[in-house]
C-alpha cells in the first residue's frame, strides 16, 4: 500500500478544439498517473499560449490578467491539497478536484433539510404527524418568502436571531382560512418541529453548531377538558334520528369506556379482540401514536356496541370493527350533538379519552398506575396531568362543602340568637305583667 502520493499540476488547452482561434485553458491534476481535469472558464488565443510554460504570452493587461488568475488557482489547489494531507484524508486527483470545487463540503439548505426529514420520516411517523410537518414546513416557507424575502437559506446560516423571528412570524400570522391567529402552544409545535429537524442536520454534520442552544420553549399548561358523569350520561340517553349522528355518538361513547384515540379506534379488527386473563373479552392493540401495547377489559356499554355493529354493511366491507369516518366529519358532527344535548363545551373526539382517563376511571378509584397502562402511556407523568384534574375537582368539591357547612353553622348561630332573644323578651313581659 502507498503511503505516499505523486501530485502534480498542469494547466493546458486542447488546440485541436479552437474555434475563431481561441481554446478552453484546463487545469489538470495528476496523483499517481491518475488525472483529473478541471475547466477555468476562460479562452485564450492559440497563438499566444505557452505550452512550455503553462502560461500566456507577452504583456497584454488581458495576458497578464489571466496569468495572475492562474497563479490564483494553482495555489488554491495546493491548499486544498493541504488540507486533505492534514486531515489524513484520502488523496487522489478527484478528491483535490472536489475539495477545489468545494462539492467535499456541500452546503445543505433549511428547505432541502425538511424535504429531507419528511421524506426519510415518512416511513416511521404516523399520517397525523407527518401532516403537522407539513403544515410546519409551509410556514417556514411563508416566513422565508414574507418576511425574509427569499426563497432558502443555507442551514450555516441559521441563527438564534432566525429563530426568534422565526416564532414573532408564527405569532402575527393570521392564516387564510380562518381569522384567528395561533396560540402559544402550537407557535411551540410548530417551533419544536424545526428544532427536531436542525438537531438531525446536526447529528449528521451538516453543521457545525446547534443554533437552538440557547432557545428555551415556553408552554402553557391548559387544563384537560373531559365530560361530567351527568354531562356524559345526556349523551348516552339522548336518542338521535339521523343515522350519522347515531354512529358518532356510539363511537364517542365507545371511546370514553375504552381510552382509545380516533385512528386507534377506526383501525380496530376482530384480531385485536382476545380473552384476558379474567376470562372476559379484551382489546389488545399497539396504539399508532407511540406503537406501546395496550390491553383494556371491555366495558359492558363498550362491549354492546361491538356487537351492535358486528354485521354492520361498512364493516364487513373494512374488516373493521366500526364503520369508518373522517375525523374531521366526526368532530364537526360532535358540536351538533352538544348542541343538541345543551353541552357548552367544545365537543371533540378526544374529550372521550380525557373522560377515560378522568370521569370513567380515576373518579372512580381506579389507581393511577393501571390507569396509565390503560391508555398506553409511556411515563406515568403523562397521566398525573389527569389526576391533577381530579384533584381540582375534589378541591371544588370541598370547596362546595364548605360553604355549606359555613352556612348550616350561620343558621345554627341564628337560631341559638333567636332563641336567647325570645327568652329576655318573654322574661321582660313576665316582669312587666307582675
Amino acid at each position: 500500500m502507498k503511503t505516499q502520493t505523486n501530485f502534480n499540476l498542469l494547466f493546458w488547452v486542447n488546440a485541436s478544439r479552437a474555434k475563431n482561434n481561441l481554446v478552453s485553458v484546463y487545469a489538470r491534476i495528476t496523483v499517481n498517473d491518475k488525472r483529473a481535469n478541471i475547466s477555468l472558464k476562460r479562452k485564450v488565443a492559440v497563438s499566444e499560449w505557452n505550452s512550455n510554460k503553462g502560461r500566456t504570452r507577452g504583456t497584454k493587461q488581458e495576458s497578464r490578467l489571466l496569468n495572475r488568475y492562474l497563479d490564483n488557482v494553482k495555489n488554491r489547489i495546493y491548499e486544498a491539497h493541504q488540507e486533505l494531507v492534514k486531515e489524513k484524508a484520502f488523496i487522489c486527483s478527484q478528491s483535490i478536484k472536489a475539495r477545489f470545487l468545494g462539492e467535499d463540503n456541500e452546503e445543505y439548505s433549511l428547505l432541502t433539510l425538511v424535504d429531507y426529514h419528511n421524506t426519510q420520516m415518512s416511513e416511521s411517523l404516523t399520517y397525523g404527524t407527518l401532516k403537522n410537518y407539513f403544515t410546519t414546513q409551509k410556514y417556514i416557507k411563508l416566513f422565508l418568502t414574507k418576511k425574509r424575502k427569499i426563497q432558502d437559506i443555507y442551514l450555516t446560516q441559521l441563527t438564534y436571531r432566525f429563530i426568534v423571528d422565526f416564532e414573532k412570524f408564527l405569532r402575527s400570522y393570521v392564516p387564510e382560512d380562518h381569522q384567528k391567529q395561533m396560540e402559544n402552544n402550537t407557535v411551540m409545535k410548530h417551533i419544536q418541529r424545526l428544532r427536531k429537524m436542525v438537531t438531525l442536520a446536526y447529528k449528521m454534520e451538516w453543521i457545525d453548531k446547534d443554533p437552538f442552544i440557547k432557545f428555551k420553549p415556553t408552554y402553557i399548561k391548559n387544563e384537560r377538558e373531559f365530560l361530567r358523569e351527568d354531562e356524559l350520561q345526556d349523551i348516552i340517553e339522548k336518542e338521535f334520528s339521523i343515522k350519522r349522528l347515531t354512529l358518532v355518538k356510539d363511537l364517542f361513547i365507545f371511546s370514553c369506556y375504552t381510552g382509545l384515540s380516533y385512528i386507534d379506534v377506526m383501525q380496530l379488527n376482530e384480531d385485536n379482540i382476545a380473552l384476558g386473563i379474567d376470562g372476559g373479552r379484551w382489546i389488545i392493540t399497539n396504539r399508532q401514536k407511540t406503537h406501546n401495547k395496550v390491553k383494556i377489559p371491555l366495558l359492558p356499554i363498550a362491549e354492546e356496541l361491538l356487537i351492535k355493529y358486528k354485521d354492520h354493511i361498512k364493516t364487513k366491507k373494512t374488516k373493521t370493527l366500526f364503520p369508518n369516518i373522517s375525523n374531521q366529519k366526526l368532530n364537526s358532527y360532535l358540536k351538533e350533538i352538544a348542541d343538541l344535548c345543551g353541552i357548552k363545551k367544545n365537543l371533540t373526539f378526544h374529550i372521550a379519552r380525557h373522560t377515560f382517563a378522568t370521569t370513567i376511571t380515576l373518579s372512580n378509584g381506579v389507581p393511577i398506575e393501571t390507569v396509565s397502562k390503560l391508555l398506553g402511556h409511556t411515563k406515568i407523568a403523562t397521566t398525573q396531568i389527569y389526576a391533577k384534574v381530579i384533584e381540582r375537582k375534589v378541591s371544588e368539591d370541598m370547596a362546595l362543602l364548605k360553604n355549606v357547612i359555613s352556612k348550616k353553622e350561620t343558621q345554627k348561630k341564628h337560631q341559638i340568637l333567636l332563641k336567647e332573644f325570645t327568652n329576655i323578651y318573654n322574661l321582660g313581659l313576665c316582669k312587666l305583667k307582675s
